[in-house]
């Protein structure tokens, strides 16, 4: 399928400041079809913005006819231009990620799917996917009531309460008081899920994906979880990944994407009856 790639800039207001936030758009074309409409995607980036790998992640999902919006997480701070994967754009990326509010990436959420409902060739049917700070961004998309389908890849911060202003890692498994974040909030989630990890990831550890696992159990979500044995984190990078790249992992992860956005985001499924699904207990 035939991309075409556009952006757009939208107008967001948290924490009493307004600040333009470029969406970078992968559309599938079908030539001949103009009318053709699309689920659309909503595509979070690591700390470093929309880069290269970002771009041509997303270019595979829109091949496989979703529009995807991947927005600019950090215009709080500065334009939509991608950081360096280098010491100083790992430094930076990583201040700008606790020094931004959750109502701003929570914001980021809103005007991102709002955008995506306005487009006449949108089916209105949406979904969520990203990797490392972006894999955390998705599943707090999901909270959002119009996400109905999300892939997070090696989500960082969720396990240990340390997306946003913090003032240190929590990996209670009892919620603080009052606490807005993601971990403690997953019983919002109406979609299905799927986490990625490698079980070599030293930013999300074994205790961590237990936590996570845990607590998606207990808010009763609709998830499944993945653990590679050998990978490690940002292996789907597939450019300065510092060795960590893994191509064939990555294939298999992809098709676990296109699975499940393929069932829940491309088929018309109706209403859900609501019922519980009993299992039979048979060999």
């Amino acid at each position: 399928m035939l991309i075409k790639e556009t952006h757009a800039d939208v107008q967001t207001t948290a924490n009493g400041k307004t600040t333009s936030m470029r969406i970078f758009l992968f559309d599938p074309t079908i030539p001949g079809y103009p009318n053709a409409r699309f689920p659309g995607v909503v595509l979070f980036s690591e700390i470093y913005q929309v880069t290269g790998p970002v771009a041509r992640f997303a270019r595979q999902i829109a091949g496989q006819g979703y529009i995807v919006a991947a927005p600019s997480s950090y215009h709080d701070f500065t334009g939509p231009e991608p950081l360096a994967y280098d010491v100083p754009g790992t430094d930076q990326g990583n201040e700008w990620k606790v020094t931004k509010t959750l109502e701003s990436y929570d914001e980021d959420v809103t005007q991102t799917v709002s955008y995506l409902l306005s487009l006449p060739t949108c089916t209105g049917r949406l979904g969520a996917t990203g990797m490392c700070l972006g894999g955390h961004l998705a599943l707090r998309a999901a909270l959002h009531p119009k996400i109905s389908s999300t892939v997070c890849y090696f989500a960082t911060d969720v396990h240990a309460r340390t997306l946003g202003p913090n003032s240190g890692a929590n990996t209670s498994s009892t919620a603080p008081a009052d606490s807005n974040h993601t971990l403690d909030l997953l019983s919002r989630i109406t979609g299905e899920v799927s986490m990625i990890f490698g079980i070599k990831d030293t930013h999300v550890p074994d205790a961590g994906r237990d936590l996570i696992r845990q607590k998606l159990r207990e808010a009763g979500v609709v998830f499944s979880f993945h653990e590679f044995a050998w990978a490690q984190h940002a292996f789907i990078r597939d450019e300065l990944s510092k060795g960590r790249y893994d191509p064939a992992i990555t294939k298999v992860c992809f098709e676990v994407l296109l699975e499940q956005f393929g069932r829940v985001l491309k088929t018309e499924l109706g209403e859900s009856d609501g019922k519980k699904q009993e299992v039979e207990h048979v060999c």
